[in-house]
């Protein structure tokens, strides 16, 4: 199941309490980057580009469990850089399961065979592993040789082991439906990964590569053809309103604040993805951000924009306003 039903059943009660007390901003699932450091220098990633001395900060396992707690929500996302080069993490994962909060530790996986000791399986932990195609693709994203075997048998001796594993797939102008459609096939059928993520890559200022991001009808015809009869076969990680929403199918005002990222800068406004400065407090990123300036059609800067972290909470607040939407969530991610 690529969503457990007492996972989907938690968010469910966490966004009607929201409801209840009348809160217009409340989080989904934070984006917590407890460093910048990684191990790979993809292309289309600009976090390495920071200068050595923000290189070199890190989170403690306070900083992390008080950030999540002064949110209140109810799912992390730990990415970065690569969180596995943190001396702590473990330490980290460990702090929010038993505070029994859905972690989900996004990973390149070239270090996780290494550090598979650090973690204890449960279902409130989740590997996320990059996967952004298959052999050659997949290597030439990351700019190393090798890496995508290295994925490939660290999720399997995860599994073996007892974790659960997500992969999170990008995907850009160089992809075609086949592409997209082969990596699904091999993700799903062939590693049997529990659940799988897929974004259309976006324009990250820092990134050396600027050349092959998808632009928004680029994004829809490519998903539109690659969904066209196998998209339910997938255990795709999302909302159906969300991949509609990929197709081009159905369209959402950006919500930023349903994922708001936490790192060694602070709360960053409005989202993981672009910076217009830095807060230290989750109540004053919400009370102070003008969330109404962002999204297409508000900010030139997000015009391309179609990933997850602006539109999947919009598509999740649609599914609980209709019935027939609820119904369709509880049957397509179960």
């Amino acid at each position: 199941m690529p969503i457990p039903m007492k996972q989907n059943m938690k968010i469910g009660a966490h966004l009607l309490r929201q409801r209840l007390k009348g809160r217009k901003y409340y989080p989904f699932i934070v984006e917590i980057e407890p460093l910048f450091a990684c191990n790979l220098a993809c292309p289309g990633c600009g976090k390495i580009q920071y200068p050595t001395d923000v290189l070199r900060k890190r989170l403690s396992v306070e900083d992390v469990v008080n950030a999540v707690e002064e949110s209140d929500s109810p799912m992390v996302s730990i990415a970065g850089g690569e969180p596995l080069l943190h001396p702590q993490i473990g330490e980290m994962v460990e702090a929010l399961v038993k505070r029994k909060i859905y972690v989900y530790l996004c990973t390149n996986a070239v270090l996780l065979q290494r550090r598979l000791e650090k973690f204890t399986p449960s279902e409130y932990f989740s590997f996320v592993v990059h996967m952004d195609g298959l052999r050659e693709r997949h290597d030439e994203a990351v700019a190393r040789e090798g890496v995508f075997d290295t994925a490939v048998d660290a999720i399997r001796e995860a599994k073996r082991r007892g974790f659960r594993v997500t992969t999170n797939s990008t995907f850009f102008n160089t992809d075609s439906p086949k592409t997209v459609r082969d990596l699904l096939d091999f993700l799903n059928d062939d590693l049997e990964v529990d659940a799988m993520m897929i974004s259309p890559a976006y324009a990250y200022v820092k990134a050396p590569d600027q050349e092959h991001f998808l632009g928004v009808e680029q994004t829809r015809q490519l998903f539109r053809e690659a969904f066209a009869g196998k998209r339910k076969k997938w255990r795709l990680n999302h909302s159906p309103l969300f991949l509609d929403f990929l197709e081009g199918k159905r369209d959402f005002q950006c919500t930023a604040w349903g994922i708001p990222s936490y790192s060694v800068f602070g709360w960053q406004r409005p989202c993981y993805l672009m910076s217009d400065g830095y807060v230290s407090s989750y109540k004053e990123l919400v009370e102070t951000t003008d969330w109404s300036k962002y999204g297409r059609g508000r900010d030139p800067r997000c015009a391309n924009c179609m990933a997850h972290c602006g539109y999947e909470p919009s598509a999740v607040i649609a599914s609980m306003g209709s019935l027939r939407e609820s119904l369709r969530a509880l049957v397509n991610t179960h």
